[in-house]
């Protein structure tokens, strides 16, 4: 056990780590994917912060910094035993440092919001974690992601996200355990979404969508290859048509988190955002 009062340092988290941190959010009880770590990596692999105290790691945080404008923070852990510490602090301000004048986003559980707003974040909106079922359901034809052209897959997925994130994709739409579709019309792109195993049950996200109707019908061809699983979609509040989705499938609330930003909210279509891409990355 270390003492509390050993120095805490900052410093880049290396890719071994990453696992380290992506099992305290399951422990949080968060729900990260089985298969999340090479994708998180990919999107920056200099966006990932460890607080060290007697050599070993006490507390995690990431930065993920898609662009010179955009970041996204997630995996904001300490440990338990070093929660009445600098360590928070230290990370929090390392990451500020990190960042510098991009805007900051972030997803926090309802009670940290009041911390995180102390620290000059706003709220901007709320997003629920809904848990349902897995159905057998008469469902259309969808393109395998992977086969629609990419250029245009990344270029529909900018509509719903702050910044271009091209990396993350690439290994984002091959889940080694689940699925990624998209709506095709013509040679357009109309929705898109993934779903991929986690530590328990499956996950849906993201889900973007033009309309409820091709956002619901992708959620039907997504979900169907698993029938009698668990899956949880993350669904923000404003986005009524999802959520009256959410509602008719008899889908339960689980928790709710706030999408904060250091800066005003950007430009994102909500009304075509079924189902958030990841809490820790946005």
């Amino acid at each position: 056990m270390i003492h509390t009062d050993c120095p805490i340092t900052v410093r880049p988290m290396q890719r071994h780590e990453l696992p380290s941190a992506i099992e305290w959010a399951r422990q949080e009880g968060w729900n990260p994917g089985l298969h999340d770590a090479d994708a998180f990596w990919a999107a920056d692999p200099h966006g990932f912060f460890v607080a060290e105290a007697d050599g070993e790691i006490v507390g995690c945080f990431s930065a993920v910094a898609y662009d010179e404008s955009f970041a996204f923070g997630g995996f904001f852990i300490v440990r338990p035993d070093f929660r009445r510490t600098a360590a928070g602090m230290l990370l929090w301000r390392h990451v500020v440092r990190v960042v510098g004048e991009r805007n900051l986003g972030g997803d926090g559980v309802l009670e940290r919001l009041k911390a995180y707003t102390d620290l000059g974040l706003s709220v901007a909106h709320h997003s629920i974690r809904f848990e349902g079922r897995c159905e057998a359901a008469a469902t259309r034809e969808f393109t395998p992601a992977a086969e629609a052209p990419f250029d245009l897959l990344a270029a529909y997925d900018r509509g719903m996200f702050p910044a271009p994130r091209t990396e993350f994709l690439r290994l984002w739409i091959a889940p080694p355990e689940g699925l990624a579709l998209c709506a095709m019309d013509g040679g357009a792109i109309r929705g898109y979404g993934v779903i991929r195993r986690c530590y328990s049950g499956l996950k849906v996200g993201p889900l973007f969508a033009d309309d409820a109707g091709v956002g619901e019908g992708l959620l039907d061809a997504l979900t169907s290859p698993y029938v009698g699983e668990t899956f949880y979609l993350d669904v923000p509040e404003p986005n009524a048509a999802a959520m009256a989705i959410a509602s008719r499938r008899g889908m339960a609330e689980v928790f709710r988190t706030g999408r904060v930003y250091s800066k005003a909210a950007p430009p994102i279509d909500l009304a075509r955002v079924f189902g958030v891409t990841t809490f820790e990355l946005g």
